[in-house]
């Protein structure tokens, strides 16, 4: 998958102004400018727990 799915708001304040945030070590996340934190959203998968 090539496309990032993009979060609607912060989940540490719940502001809505997010940029992509790329590094080395993070190659997919995102920062935030209004508290100044970076966090990755990691999709898991689909289906019924075992």
């Amino acid at each position: 998958m090539s496309e990032r799915a993009a979060p609607y708001y912060c989940p540490y304040c719940g502001e809505e102004d997010l940029e992509p945030y790329v590094s080395e070590e993070e190659p997919y996340g995102w920062y935030c400018r209004s508290c100044a934190r970076a966090f990755r959203v990691k999709f898991l998968g689909i289906g019924v727990r075992s």
